[in-house]
């Protein structure tokens, strides 16, 4: 009799584990797929409006802008371009606990858009060719280090607050360094942030893992995996434009 409420209760201790990792592996199969999505959407968005804002003078193969992309590149209405995306992120992060699941979706797909918006200009920097040579080194490493983070045992956290601090550095230095126009200062950012992000990518893999709960609710779990695709996809983008700075082909 002993051996079988043994046995039973171990079998209702794996029917319970069982359901748990099925729930975590939807659920972070749910937050690389809307990683996954804002990624398309990103890209997508960039040559579109590299498309409008640019021309090609067929005589010389020269790029050109057009009403938008004076408008968009070289107007006032750039510093717009840039900041929006900040404003909407702070917006996801301090208010997604009021915000309906809907709600929530439409800000991340919009922040992923004003991205792709913003980083257009990198097909005036670089070829096309090379920009998506980085693109798959990145997706490799990216999927590697995301594993790690996942997989791993160790705990990550003591890492992660260094790295964040390190992510404060990399801005600073970076405001600076527009005023000293230092191709050595930018180079030795890129080469940190690389490092930063890429160890980013992983804490924040294990951090969006363990946010999991089986008992949260349809909408709770649905912000959470919002908040971990989030932090990934800022992961992926930043380590993206350090590698292209790095790698990358010019035109």
């Amino acid at each position: 009799m002993a051996d079988f409420e043994t046995n039973r209760f171990t079998r209702t201790q794996a029917d319970v584990t069982g359901t748990i990792d099925a729930g975590l592996r939807k659920y972070m199969l749910k937050v690389y797929n809307y990683m996954f999505l804002a990624l398309v959407l990103t890209g997508l968005t960039a040559y579109w409006v590299f498309s409008m804002a640019v021309v090609t003078d067929p005589a010389t193969g020269q790029l050109g802008l057009t009403a938008l992309g004076r408008l968009l590149y070289v107007s006032p209405l750039k510093y717009v371009l840039m900041l929006s995306p900040l404003a909407v992120v702070l917006l996801i992060n301090f208010r997604i606990n009021r915000m309906s699941l809907g709600g929530a979706q439409a800000a991340f797909w919009i922040f992923s858009g004003l991205i792709g918006a913003s980083m257009s200009t990198i097909f005036l920097v670089y070829v096309g060719t090379s920009i998506a040579q980085v693109f798959f080194v990145t997706a490799a490493a990216f999927g590697g280090l995301s594993l790690y983070g996942y997989t791993t045992k160790r705990d990550l956290s003591g890492m992660g607050s260094f790295l964040i601090m390190g992510v404060w550095g990399i801005l600073i230095a970076s405001v600076v360094n527009i005023f000293f126009h230092s191709g050595m200062m930018a180079w030795i950012i890129s080469v940190a942030g690389v490092g930063i992000f890429a160890g980013l990518t992983a804490y924040d893999t294990q951090r969006t893992k363990e946010l999991y709960y089986n008992g949260d609710g349809e909408a709770v779990a649905g912000k959470k995996a919002i908040i971990g695709s989030l932090a990934l996809y800022l992961d992926f983008i930043n380590m993206f434009q350090f590698l292209l700075y790095l790698m990358g082909g010019r035109r």
